[in-house]
C-alpha cells in the first residue's frame, strides 16, 4: 500500500503542502509538529535555511516527530529563496558564502548568519505570518525571482530568460511573455532580489 505524502513541500508563496513529488532541497524552520506529528504552524525559529539531501554525516533525518525539527523539501534553489530560505551554513558552505558575498555586494557590508536571518525574517512575513509581498516592474526584475499577477493569483511564476515560468510541484510550464513595464506581486524577499540583481543563482 502507498503512503500518502507528507505535508512538507515548500511552494514559493511559502506555503506546505502535500505532494507525491521529491525535491532537490531539504529545509528547516524548526519543531513545526503538533503532538500527534502533524504539522501545525508554519515556523518556530527564524533561521530558515535550506540544506542538501544528504548529510555528510550520513545520519538521516526524522519525519514527525515532536521536539525534532520538521524537514521541509524544495523543487529547486530559487524556490526556497522565495520561500524566504538561505542556504545552510553548515551542510551547504559554499552556496552560503556565495550569498554573503552578494549580500556584500547588494547592500556593503557582510553580515552574520543571524543578521541574515533577523533581516530575512522581517521581509517574508509579517506580524500575522502572511507573506510580504510588493510590486515591481518586470524590467526591474532579475533572473530568479517569483512573481505573481492578477489574472492568476494562484500561480508562481519564475521570470528568467525575458519569460515567466510558471511553476509546479512537477516543474515549469511553458514560458509567457508580458511587457517590461508589466506590473508583478514580487513572491521573493526583497532582499533575495537585490542579491540576485547583484549575484544571480544558478536557475
Amino acid at each position: 500500500m502507498t503512503e500518502r505524502p507528507r505535508r512538507n513541500r515548500l511552494t514559493p508563496f511559502g506555503d506546505i503542502e502535500a505532494t507525491l513529488y521529491r525535491g532537490t532541497l531539504m529545509g528547516n524552520r524548526g519543531d513545526l509538529h503538533a503532538p500527534d506529528g502533524t504539522v501545525c504552524r508554519t515556523w518556530m525559529l527564524r533561521r530558515w535555511i535550506s540544506c542538501t539531501l544528504h548529510a555528510p554525516t550520513g545520519r538521516r533525518v526524522t519525519f514527525d516527530t515532536p521536539g525534532c525539527y520538521t524537514p521541509l523539501f524544495f523543487a529547486d534553489e530559487v524556490t526556497a529563496l522565495a520561500a524566504g530560505h538561505r542556504p545552510c551554513a553548515s551542510c551547504r558552505r559554499p552556496a552560503y558564502e556565495a550569498f554573503r558575498a552578494g549580500w556584500q555586494d547588494a547592500f556593503g557590508e557582510k553580515p552574520s548568519a543571524v543578521e541574515i536571518d533577523d533581516v530575512l525574517h522581517q521581509a517574508r512575513i509579517d506580524a500575522a505570518g502572511h507573506k510580504v509581498t510588493f510590486i515591481a516592474s518586470l524590467r526591474d526584475l532579475p533572473d530568479g525571482v517569483f512573481v505573481a499577477g492578477e489574472r492568476s493569483p494562484d500561480t508562481a511564476f519564475l521570470v528568467r530568460a525575458g519569460g515567466l515560468h510558471p511553476w509546479s510541484h512537477a516543474g515549469y510550464g511553458k514560458p509567457v511573455h508580458l511587457p517590461g513595464k508589466h506590473q508583478m506581486k514580487v513572491l521573493t524577499p526583497a532582499p533575495i532580489v537585490n542579491i540576485l540583481k547583484v549575484r544571480p543563482f544558478s536557475v
